[in-house]
């Protein structure tokens, strides 16, 4: 209600009246739908087609040639990654708010993450081992190294082809765009989804370890059900350590499952579990914000 005044004649001035406080208005949510379309087209689109080249060439195991285009297939999850953050540069567009920025203080983090990831299947396979399962070997360990060169080869090969091809991509890309519109649980199950059909050329290729699962076969069909807790298990690493975090805990569950030779059904079984019950305890003891790099 405005108020009176006098001047120094006796003439009353009125006061002008505040005016209304004014509320900042929320931030547009961006949508990515194209970002995230381009991104699709490219990551299956150079993976299929180099995964094609090589089941087109008898496989790994019967030709030399198709090696290349199939380690080639790895990275088209990196390619997409790429050509938007080129996209994105050029048209002068915001980092979404969901991506995780790197920070040396993080790397103790993605250590610890590194080490949990590992645990998840070392205690799967040592539990599998009591309940009858397959009996752990050091030999199937050196085996696994001496196989392709050596100690450095081996770590070399496994950081580069998966965590590294892949993590910039899946973690790094798609899945700051999709958490602009869903939660990370429901992120989680899309990407875990989409993973799991991503590596499906892989069975057909002769020489991989997909196609001695086999796709109709029990170990096959864990294989691909188990893409959707790894999923969960490397997003929840990447919200609390950045991309380095995620390709961390990739390399240690693959470089172990490896080492360890996975491919019995009750070992499996007994990984899908535990990174479950794992990826629960990260995701409820973990709140999300909105992040700017």
């Amino acid at each position: 209600m405005p108020t009176s005044q006098s001047t120094s004649h006796g003439t009353p001035v009125t006061a002008p009246a505040p005016a209304p406080a004014t509320t900042a208005a929320p931030a547009p949510v961006r949508d990515y739908r194209a970002d995230l379309t381009l991104f699709m087209v490219i990551a299956f689109a150079v993976s299929w087609l180099c995964w094609g080249a090589a089941i087109a060439l008898g496989g790994t195991e019967t030709n030399e040639a198709a090696n290349a285009p199939y380690l080639l297939g790895a990275f088209g999850p990196l390619v997409g990654a790429l050509v938007l953050r080129i996209r994105r540069r050029r048209r002068g567009e915001p980092v979404p708010e969901h991506v995780v920025p790197f920070r040396p203080a993080l790397l103790l983090k993605a250590l610890l993450l590194l080490v949990l990831g590992s645990a998840t299947v070392l205690a799967a396979a040592v539990l599998a081992s009591r309940a009858g399962g397959p009996e752990l070997s050091l030999d199937v360990a050196k085996d696994a190294v001496k196989d392709v060169g050596g100690p450095a080869a081996f770590l070399v090969g496994m950081l580069v082809s998966g965590p590294l091809s892949e993590e910039p991509g899946w973690r790094g890309t798609a899945y700051p765009r999709l958490r602009e519109k869903l939660g990370t649980l429901q992120v989680c199950l899309v990407l875990g989804v989409t993973w799991a059909v991503w590596h499906l050329p892989l069975f057909f290729i002769d020489g991989t370890v997909q196609h001695d699962l086999g796709l109709a076969t029990p170990s096959g069909v864990l294989f691909v059900v188990s893409n959707i807790p790894m999923a969960m298990l490397v997003t929840a690493a990447y919200e609390r350590a950045g991309v380095v975090a995620s390709i961390a805990v990739h390399f240690a569950v693959n470089t172990t499952m490896i080492l360890l030779a996975v491919e019995e059904p009750k070992v499996q079984a007994m990984i899908l579990g535990i990174q479950s019950l794992t990826v629960a305890a990260l995701l409820l003891t973990h709140r999300t914000g909105r992040r700017r790099p």
